[in-house]
């Protein structure tokens, strides 16, 4: 079996660690990915995110910082009172294992060269550790590797088991580097990211494409218990606006405020749920479990819906932010008492052997009323197709938001269900867009600032930006210090602390040079004055304007972290844009 020296790996993370340039970034990773033997790659695609599984696997190294340390003095003698200490000094328990390394008083008579297949199965091995002896195996195997280990290459097993890799890379960002391995440019990511949305392990993407070429992406299928990339909506204004896009057929369907789950189900019975992020979080949800169990036993399936909380007394719709109580590893009994739910279902993705992701809407839907048997905890999402008329469709936005629900999602009944992407085929129409900015987005912290006065000290403000799909970079559209209760803003630099870099993240895009960088990583809600244009920020840069973005005026924090979105998943530069002009158009007819 093939096999490449874990210090080589090694060589490449300090290389990317100190680039700056995304191109640049992705031109070392195309280079190791040519350089790795094709039975390891996948191996190596998981550990450069900092993982050892795909997302959608529930694989934990379950090792915190105080059981690091303990691995550290085990493997080099010195007391763990002193490493500690080196962890406090350097601020980073990776860096004090590099030093421990370096430092100890006796090496090891024979040492084995750890090789990338020894690491990855070792972390692994720690992942899967349970039971009551299961901390002491934790830190025995960790220690015997890093006992092995050189220096530089324990700061990086350190750092992948705490997950704090900090290199930045994205699977976005490895699939340009795959492209440009494997298929000779980066123009051809498309190819990729299709295959990767409906089946999202780049480490099996990786390992098809070193050991067959692109024919074998044909031979990676939707999967039970894969979750495919949810497929996502753009936004209009206004009833008018829906009909000039779509014409005047299509279906509209009420838009729930809950958490967006994919749900897969067995024949057998067996039932697994993921968020919109690919998390497994089937545990936290017994009673969803249960319910569609009973709604689709015998088939097997995969289901798309939003699952929300109800108020016990009055049957009504509970607010996102109380079903986010539910997401938790313990109380879940009591939970489900306190906050019993609903899953509306409006897609079917997958039956019984057969993808159904590319046959058209109406399809998939009449489908879903098939095979679905409604309950009090299941049922099919409420909508209407028809011949639709603006007045008649400000009438059902009004019924639906009466109805507790955020507004409607018009959809194309000829559209496919395309995967991961946020295209015109879903559109969501919420509450009217006036020319002050009513909707909330959805943004991701880049950097921060310190603040002064009473802020003296701890951050007093967050650079955040909108996403870019094309080019999978972050571009900044405000600075927001408005919104943080005191406590809250005591709290961000712990919170923020895992994704501190020294410097600006390559898949940035800014013209502000902040205090403090972060790797793209937490999204925030954001609700503003309006969306104006702005000479630093580079959010749609030179698409209104020359030497001009956007920016949102006067920023606010919701309260809202959107722990269920992913950076990915933030409101898109494109979104911003048709804000931008949606203003304009409100204010020319208000004129």
């Amino acid at each position: 079996m093939g096999d490449m020296p874990f210090r080589r790996l090694v060589e490449y993370y300090e290389r990317i660690e100190g680039t700056s340039g995304r191109l640049d970034m992705i031109s070392l990773l195309s280079d190791l990915f040519r350089e790795t033997p094709a039975e390891i790659i996948d191996k190596v695609a998981y550990m450069t995110l900092g993982r050892v599984a795909p997302e959608f696997e529930d694989v934990e190294l379950g090792l915190g910082e105080k059981l690091v340390m303990r691995a550290i003095s085990l493997a080099t003698g010195f007391p763990l009172e002193r490493i500690e200490d080196k962890v406090r000094e350097l601020g980073d328990a990776g860096s004090a294992a590099e030093w421990a390394i370096e430092n100890r008083a006796t090496r090891a008579f024979f040492r084995e060269e750890l090789t990338v297949g020894r690491v990855f199965d070792s972390l692994r091995k720690i992942a899967a550790a349970s039971g009551r002896s299961s901390q002491d195996v934790k830190i025995r195997t960790l220690s015997g590797l890093l006992a092995d280990a050189e220096p530089v290459e324990a700061r990086y097993i350190v750092r992948i088991v705490m997950g704090k890799l900090r290199l930045g890379v994205r699977d976005m960002t490895l699939l340009d580097a795959l492209a440009e391995a494997f298929l000779g440019s980066r123009g051809r990511r498309p190819a990729l990211e299709e295959r990767y949305n409906a089946y999202p392990d780049i480490g099996r993407i990786a390992r098809a494409l070193a050991l067959g070429g692109e024919d074998a992406l044909s031979e990676i299928r939707m999967t039970l218990g894969v979750p495919i990339r949810p497929m996502l909506a753009q936004r209009l204004k206004s009833p008018e606006e829906i009909l000039e896009k779509m014409g005047n057929r299509f279906l509209a369907e009420f838009k729930y405020d809950g958490e967006r789950m994919q749900v897969h189900v067995w024949p057998d019975g067996r039932v697994e749920l993921f968020s919109r992020r690919l998390e497994n979080i089937t545990h936290p949800y017994p009673d969803v479990v249960a319910s569609v169990r009973e709604a689709v036993g015998g088939r097997a399936a995969v289901l798309d819906g939003e699952c929300v909380g109800i108020n016990p007394i009055t049957g009504e719709i509970r607010p996102f932010q109380e079903l986010m109580h539910r997401r938790r590893k313990y109380g879940v009994k009591k939970m489900m008492e306190e906050i019993p739910t609903v899953i509306y279902l409006f897609d079917l993705l997958y039956l019984d052997g057969e993808e159904y992701i590319q046959r058209p809407l109406r399809e998939r839907r009449e489908r879903l009323a098939e095979v679905v048997r409604e309950s009090e905890g299941v049922k099919l999402a409420e909508g209407r197709i028809g011949e639709w008329r603006a007045e008649d469709l400000e009438r059902y936005l009004e019924e639906a938001v009466e109805r507790g629900t955020e507004g409607l999602m018009i959809k194309d009944l000829d559209s496919r269900y395309q995967a991961g992407v946020r295209g015109w085929s879903w559109i969501k129409l919420k509450r009217s867009y006036m020319s002050k900015m009513v909707e909330p987005v959805d943004l991701v912290v880049v950097g921060a600032f310190y603040g002064r006065g009473r802020r003296a000290g701890k951050y007093g403000a967050l650079l955040l930006a909108a996403y870019d799909p094309e080019t999978d970079s972050f571009k900044t559209v405000c600075k927001m210090g408005t919104g943080f209760s005191d406590e809250e803003l005591d709290a961000l630099p712990e919170m923020l602390a895992d994704f501190r870099l020294d410097h600006r993240h390559p898949s940035v895009v800014s013209n502000i040079e902040a205090d403090v960088w972060f790797t793209p990583a937490r999204v925030l809600e954001v609700i503003g004055d309006e969306i104006t244009l702005s000479p630093v920020h580079t959010c749609a840069w030179g698409r209104v304007k020359e030497g001009a973005g956007l920016a949102i005026r006067f920023p606010r924090f919701t309260g809202r972290w959107r722990t269920d979105k992913s950076p990915q998943d933030a409101t898109t530069e494109e979104e911003i844009l048709e804000m931008y002009r949606e203003q304009l158009r409100a204010i020319s007819d208000e004129g």
